[in-house]
């Protein structure tokens, strides 16, 4: 922990009532909370995905999140 002298040096700093975000990128701190859910899919889809996944060394969760975003994006819809 820090001592009371170095944490004092930081009390008088003040904000700018301005600041440039224009190189800024949005979302880049941004993680998605994941939410476990739980579908029925049928086989043949499953295993469809499952062996996309797999030729995309990506985790068939993912591939699945992935495809849902693709979708609501082209519906228009946004991020809650």
């Amino acid at each position: 922990m820090k001592s009371v002298e170095e944490r004092a040096k930081h009390d008088d700093y003040e904000m700018l009532d301005e600041y440039d975000f224009s190189d800024g990128i949005r979302g880049r701190f941004y993680q998605p909370k994941k939410i476990p859910t739980s579908m029925r899919l049928d086989n043949d889809i499953l295993i469809f995905l499952k062996k996309q996944a797999s030729e995309k060394k990506i985790a068939y969760q993912t591939l699945i999140n992935n495809l849902l975003r693709d979708y609501m994006q082209k519906e228009g819809l946004q991020r809650i």
